[in-house]
């Protein structure tokens, strides 16, 4: 059951689709999403391919194509591949035949370059990296660029840059020795444009091609050429790519490719208290600050999904944010707000002690056992009822019971009574305490007439969960707080410094029996604490573990309306 957006998403982007189909320009639309594998995927991405794939679900028989950009061998691994595939599957999207890897396109591309050379349009170079970088020119004090410097190697005919380039792809020359690249404009206004790297000398072996290559293309001359390859009619991609443009568009055109793609760019999303760079996250699982890319507290699908985030909760966030051009960032307290409204609809109610203090209904037999029924969904019959073990021994909160509580304090202190959510209410009657003062034992009465099931009068205003002691599972909660406390982690530097010692904390809970009993990855509500999610990788049925998925209450509010309140109509005299 969902409640996600059933409106048809509309931006800037739809807008140039939909034109393209109502202009014939396009019989059919293709999309695809291109991560490198060298890394999990982030809630960035999902902003990224919840556009790419949702532009083609919502035209008939258009497609998205999956294509792992797998063209530098010393950052990328198989597992990568693997786990970027059951991320995007997770999140409900497929790609059905259509998965490619720019290592598909390694001898096209090969060809393409030595084209480019016969045609005075690309050149060996044997400068150094920081030789081309430095001859390439930046941006001054004023954010005016000044002329690069031609390469000396420039001008070489070209076919020595022809013999040169395949010696390259022999292996007759040492890493880092030369360079291939294009002839445009060392004095265009673009830094991109001043005769960009197209091929790199490097011995790694690749996760799909092994040891057969030891050139590979840079990722400006891949992606347009593979876009190009695949007949893509809407190459998606962020406003970091603005700027590489000009260069995409300079390929297209001076390569015989067999159709023409059109590069689009949109804001990234930038999300508080988070990181979006994956060479970052790379260095938190790296360092140890996290315990992997899967770690519930990282901003990774995978965590998220740990985490008991719902897909389709991701899927309606990435929806509200919409897509647009204007870079911004989007407070957190949003995504919460999208993953409760979800959870708050699907997820089974069970009963969890956080801190547990014994309660004893000394009013009641020793051996007395007894079931509650409760539903497992509030306002749902369809979902059933749930049974409630109930003895006279129960757990409840410690937060729940004070020795000398204030007026307001409407739970559990001396002489108090209070209503066992689903059961009775008791009355506390004595306090035992330990030698140094610390509360171990309360000891109660209850009032038979006021069993759950039983029609009364009674008011009570403190209502209190509790799990019986007999039945109730020690249980391990991993509480989870935001990775980084600070909203902007980067704003005063290094953002490891900005790491939040607190984001996880590990306590012994007790919880309902027929809670460890769910599959992995449910999510349940416990009543009055919040949600929480029963670890897919380290729980197991004699040690279960849950991670702490949200609270109740949520940290957004709604903009206000800009729509004017209507004028009160005025009382008759």
């Amino acid at each position: 059951m969902t409640q996600e957006t059933t409106e048809q998403p509309s931006d800037f982007i739809r807008d140039i689709v939909a034109s393209d189909l109502a202009s014939n320009k396009h019989e059919t639309i293709v999309t695809r999403f291109p991560p490198e594998p060298n890394g999990y995927l982030h809630i960035g991405h999902a902003k990224a391919f919840c556009l790419s794939f949702g532009i083609a679900q919502e035209n008939p028989g258009a497609r998205c194509h999956l294509r792992f950009d797998d063209t530098n061998p010393e950052k990328e691994e198989a597992r990568f591949a693997s786990a970027i595939q059951e991320d995007v599957r997770w999140m409900g999207f497929d790609w059905g035949e259509h998965l490619y890897h720019a290592s598909d396109c390694f001898e096209q591309l090969y060809a393409w370059a030595e084209y480019l050379i016969q045609e005075g349009k690309a050149y060996v170079d044997e400068q150094s990296g920081d030789e081309i970088r430095a001859g390439r020119g930046r941006l001054n004090a004023d954010g005016v660029t000044e002329p690069g410097l031609d390469s000396p190697f420039r001008d070489r005919p070209s076919d020595e840059s022809l013999d040169l380039f395949r010696k390259m792809r022999a292996g007759d020359f040492d890493d880092g020795k030369m360079v291939l690249r294009a002839r445009i404009d060392m004095a265009a206004a673009n830094l991109n444009l001043r005769d960009p790297v197209l091929y790199r000398i490097l011995r790694a072996t690749h996760p799909r091609t092994g040891d057969d290559w030891c050139i590979y293309p840079m990722y400006d001359f891949t992606h347009g050429q593979c876009d190009a390859i695949e007949g893509i009619t809407h190459s998606l991609c962020s406003l970091e790519f603005e700027n590489h443009r000009p260069l995409y568009e300079w390929f297209i055109e001076n390569l015989p490719v067999p159709s023409q793609p059109r590069q689009i760019e949109f804001a990234r999303l930038n999300l508080t208290h988070t990181v979006m760079s994956k060479r970052k996250l790379t260095r938190l699982v790296a360092e140890g600050l996290v315990s992997g890319w899967s770690d519930p507290r990282m901003p990774t699908l995978s965590g998220m999904r740990r985490r008991g985030y719902p897909a389709s909760a991701i899927r309606e966030f990435c929806q509200r944010i919409g897509i647009s051009k204007a870079a911004s960032t989007v407070d957190f307290a949003l995504l919460e707000h999208c993953v409760r409204d979800e959870l708050n609809r699907v997820a089974p109610r069970r009963m969890g002690v956080l801190d547990p203090i014994k309660v004893v209904i000394a009013t009641l037999p020793e051996d007395h056992e007894e079931s509650f029924e409760a539903p497992v969904l509030p306002g749902d019959p369809e979902s059933g009822v749930r049974q409630i073990a109930f003895g006279r021994e129960v757990w409840i909160d410690r937060d729940d019971f004070m020795l000398d509580p204030p007026k307001k304090f409407f739970r559990l202190g001396p002489g108090r009574e209070v209503k066992l959510r689903h059961a009775y209410c008791i009355t506390c009657d004595e306090v035992i305490q330990d030698s140094d003062g610390k509360v171990i034992e309360l000891r109660c009465s209850h009032d038979l007439e006021t069993r759950a099931c039983l029609p009364t009068d009674r008011k009570v205003k403190g209502f209190l969960h509790w799990v019986s002691a007999r039945h109730g599972n020690p249980t391990e909660i991993r509480i989870l707080d935001h990775l980084f406390a600070a909203e902007d982690p980067e704003a005063d530097g290094d953002f490891m410094d900005a790491v939040n010692p607190d984001s996880i904390k590990v306590i012994h809970a007790v919880v309902e029996p027929n809670t460890v009993d769910l599959p992995a990855e449910t999510v349940v509500q416990f009543e009055r604490l919040g949600y929480f999610c029963i670890d897919r990788f380290d729980s197991t049925a004699d040690a279960p573990v849950l991670n702490q998925t949200i609270g109740l209450k949520s940290g957004w509010k709604p903009k206000p309306s800009n729509q004017p309140k209507k004028a009160k109509k005025s009382k008759k005299a």
